[in-house]
């Protein structure tokens, strides 16, 4: 049996990902952590958690937990996942894994010091939705696959956050020293990681940052809202992506184009695959768990136990966070370094 600890049951926890380590076979969830003592009862009491607590220590120093899930924005996952690998406990933490690849490092070199595994919350690698994907490409219906591509836009804000020389208001995801960035780590990330495991490590990758929000030129120190970015895959496939957040019109397309055919979906929706072949086109659908990371925390504790392997680790999430790193170097003008403790030499500035 796994016993775990939270750090940090705030609104990721409710339905997404708390119930998947008290529903997940051979797994327990021992206590919870929040800052704020009420809601952190509140949340041990609908859930059935015996205990919790204010204190992240006492989470990871707890002689009943065997593993800790770090649910807290990216700007404390070095500094909690540090503090785990330390007592030498297994830890699954949020994504992105960190506010930048060289923090993503220090994780992963703490991990493999202390020999504990490190699992990253990509949970779509263990999603049925995309396991169908990985099917259909591996099966050669589409022929030999020639490129892939993705399109998002969407997230727009109402008119009172519009305000001239105010940006936009998503709260941590948009805070730099939170979040390591805008909306493009908080959810292309996904895409990027979901492609690495589809097709194999990204490479070549290279692309612009932009802040082209009305309202939200001139303000310094905000973050990247317009991605544009190219790479190659490891099967040879050519790659782009686009991101516009803040938007009015909404658009979230994957599509994987080969020659016999194309298959496209949305990243983050419910709908159908759309899989095309000549004339031939046809509607797959895919069931959606409940509560969407129970599929990979099982795998985690599958392996803890020895009987399986979990398909989201530390360096397969560094994959995906150098990717980014490559593409929003320029904006942030390097982010080798604390980059978000000097908002003034950004937005574009010349990399260091």
């Amino acid at each position: 049996m796994v016993r775990w600890g939270i750090i940090g049951c705030g609104d990721v926890c409710e339905v997404k990902s708390g119930p998947a380590f008290y529903k997940a076979r051979g797994s327990q969830l021992t206590i919870v952590m929040r800052r704020d003592e009420a809601r952190a009862a509140d949340f041990a009491r609908r859930h059935g958690v015996p205990r919790f607590t204010t204190d992240a220590e006492a989470v990871i120093g707890d002689p009943e937990v065997d593993a800790v899930y770090v649910a807290t924005p990216p700007g404390s996952h070095l500094q909690y996942a540090l503090r785990v690998a330390e007592v030498g406990k297994p830890c699954y933490v949020e994504k992105p894994m960190a506010r930048s690849a060289a923090e993503c490092r220090q994780m992963l070199d703490a991990f493999e010091r202390a020999r504990q595994p490190l699992f990253v919350a990509y949970y779509r690698r263990g999603l049925p939705r995309f396991l169908k994907v990985q099917e259909l490409l591996g099966s050669g219906v589409l022929g030999h696959l020639l490129a892939v591509s993705h399109v998002y836009q969407g997230r727009g804000q109402p008119a009172a956050a519009q305000a001239v020389g105010a940006p936009p208001r998503t709260g941590w995801r948009e805070a730099v020293t939170e979040s390591g960035g805008g909306l493009f780590l908080d959810l292309g990330s996904h895409v990027l990681d979901i492609l690495d495991f589809l097709l194999g490590r990204l490479s070549r990758a290279s692309g612009s940052a932009a802040r082209r929000s009305s309202g939200a030129l001139r303000v310094e120190g905000a973050p990247e809202d317009t991605v544009v970015l190219s790479f190659s895959t490891e099967c040879g496939a050519l790659g782009t992506a686009r991101y516009q957040f803040h938007t009015s019109a909404a658009v979230d397309r994957l599509e994987f184009v080969g020659t016999r055919g194309t298959l496209s979906l949305s990243v983050f929706g419910q709908e159908p695959l759309e899989l095309h072949l000549g004339d031939q086109s046809q509607s797959i659908a895919v069931e959606q768990p409940a509560h969407v990371h129970l599929p990979l925390v099982q795998s985690i504790v599958d392996e803890l136990g020895g009987a399986g392997r979990c398909p989201s680790t530390g360096a397969s999430a560094l994959r995906t966070s150098e990717v980014m790193d490559r593409v929003l170097d320029d904006y942030y003008g390097g982010r080798q370094d604390a980059f978000w403790l000097r908002p003034e030499t950004w937005p574009g500035a010349p990399a260091r």
